[in-house]
């Protein structure tokens, strides 16, 4: 049947027959918000909070689960995906998957929403979302961008993407590995996930396929934040991260307007946004430091993931870890007073790399070549977030490929050649910016202060910070500012702020080494000018 309601624009039901979904008892199409809200509450998802925002806990999974993710292995992907990367489901465990998922959906109510995803039209993929949950459709809502209603009666969806919580796979029968999967099919364009209510999968395997489609087009994808000046799209700036480096934190900046604060393109026209909103983590949010952000948690419409509350006032604890440290709001773009209208800007003239550097070596900032940028981007190097992903309780030192190898199907020279050359053909100045440890490493030192990453930054997007004076660092190789007006001096020699600095030497001796075991498997595959930028 299909729901006639006047909450949301309905469309005939045939048109999840593609998907073999004939057999749903009620889909309800492109909902708004209100009703979605509405939807969630009376079938009793989540709960209402102060101002309207939905309270929602996502039970056993509160991260993503990358080592559930596949990628099925046909023909036209055999050559295409980076395998080592990606765990290979064959045709006939997917099908069989799909099969018994939709099985498991006949006669039930789901949730459908036709978005897209890229601001630029020429780029654009337009994606339906089909779901289980009322609140997953006002998530992705959110997270991805909203057709005009009049676009809605003609859309026709390159990709689909069907989210069963309620369902769990048999690893036996769907060649999979726990009853939590999350899979990708090229050929039928098709994404299916199963036995996670955690919202973020639906907006990461969205990223997944552009990260895929995109680098034949010459587009750059990109896992970073993008801003551009105030009244000036042609300066624009992107910062790559992971998540808990700072990206939504340092690209909401009141002085610059906001493109966006996780996934981007980088074509011959310019970056544009992927997303319509953003999803920020709540961990320790203040009024005082974040302001826009910490109001979105009590803005009606709003997701909040996680996050513990009193049961009586539904005042939220901003500080609480019970449930998981990747506490989390998503929330449309247009809820910051400084977001882009149209989450697009000129070609980026400055490239931020930020690093978590648990060890507590690296600097605030330092200025990189164009060689030395690609030698960061293809490392990658930071420490995972706690609660981003399942099993991580405290930062851990890893490498991630491109900032970002979870949602990397291609093999990684494939983007930072890309990104070499947009560099290049665009003359962006690098930076690797620390927003980690300082003082010592995570359990000695202390986390790099805001106030004064802030202030480097901004002296960097402005110009200003590369007429000062700069050092060349002994250890890494790359330039280091002397001296930054509001920043105090000895942050930026991090030796310096060590209690003992034969510790310092040791533990940076430490992660040189790291860098060079991990950059080992890139290095058949590079130019020599990015060899010769390798440390050590």
């Amino acid at each position: 049947m299909t729901d006639h309601s006047a909450r949301g624009r309905v469309n005939p039901l045939h048109q999840l027959q593609h998907q073999d979904m004939s057999g749903v008892a009620v889909a309800h199409y492109n909902y708004a918000e209100a009703a979605l809200v509405e939807a969630a509450v009376a079938r009793g998802e989540g709960r209402l909070g102060l101002g309207g925002a939905f309270l929602v806990e996502t039970g056993q999974f509160t991260g993503r689960s990358p080592k559930d993710k596949f990628v099925v292995r046909t023909p036209a992907t055999e050559g295409t995906i980076w395998w080592e990367n990606n765990a290979a489901m064959t045709p006939e465990a997917f099908a069989r998957l799909k099969a018994d998922m939709l099985a498991h959906v006949k006669g039930s109510e789901l949730f459908v929403q036709d978005l897209y995803a890229g601001a630029d039209p020429i780029h654009r993929l337009d994606v339906r979302v089909v779901t289980e949950l009322a609140w997953h459709g006002l998530f992705i809502r959110h997270l991805l961008r909203r057709p005009a209603r009049a676009e809605l009666d003609s859309f026709v969806p390159d990709w689909t993407v069907i989210n069963l919580p309620s369902f769990k796979a048999d690893p036996a029968r769907h060649g999979c590995r726990t009853e939590t999967v999350i899979t990708l099919n090229f050929d039928e364009k098709c994404v299916l996930i199963a036995n996670t209510a955690y919202a973020g999968e639906n907006k990461k395997a969205v990223f997944t396929v552009l990260n895929y489609l995109l680098p034949d087009k010459g587009v750059m994808p990109m896992h970073c934040s993008a801003n551009h000046a105030i009244g000036n799209p042609v300066d624009a700036a992107v910062f790559f991260g992971l998540s808990g480096t700072g990206k939504t934190t340092l690209s909401a900046s009141p002085d610059r307007t906001l493109i966006g604060d996780d996934e981007h393109g980088w074509s011959d026209r310019g970056i544009f946004n992927f997303e319509g909103g953003c999803y920020a983590k709540t961990i320790d949010l203040s009024p005082e430091a974040e302001p826009e952000i910490y109001a979105t948690t009590h803005r009606f419409g709003t997701v909040v993931e996680n996050m513990v509350f009193d049961p009586e006032t539904l005042e939220l604890d901003f500080s609480n870890r019970s449930l998981t440290e990747n506490t989390r709001c998503a929330y449309p773009l247009e809820a910051i007073s400084n977001a882009s209208a149209t989450g697009l800007g000129g070609p980026p003239r400055h490239v931020v790399m930020l690093t978590c550097d648990a060890f507590g070596v690296l600097p605030p900032i330092a200025r990189l070549s164009p060689a030395q940028a690609m030698y960061h981007f293809l490392s990658g190097f930071t420490s995972k977030a706690a609660g981003t992903e399942r099993g991580v309780t405290e930062p851990q030192p890893t490498f991630s490929t491109c900032f970002g190898a979870p949602f990397m199907p291609r093999r990684p020279e494939t983007y930072g050649k890309l990104l070499q050359a947009k560099i290049a053909k665009q003359g962006a100045s690098c930076w690797l910016v620390n927003t980690g440890w300082t003082g010592g490493a995570y359990g000695t030192g202390k986390r790099m202060p805001i106030r004064a990453t802030r202030a480097l930054l901004a002296a960097a997007l402005d110009g200003s910070l590369a007429g000062g004076a700069f050092r060349r660092d002994p250890v890494f190789g790359f330039d280091v500012p002397v001296a930054v007006p509001g920043v105090d001096a000895a942050l930026l020699d991090p030796r310096r702020t060590w209690a003992d600095p034969a510790a310092y030497d040791a533990q940076a001796a430490k992660l040189v080494g790291m860098f060079q075991k991990n950059f080992a498997q890139y290095v058949p595959y590079i130019d020599e000018d990015v060899r010769a930028a390798a440390i050590g």
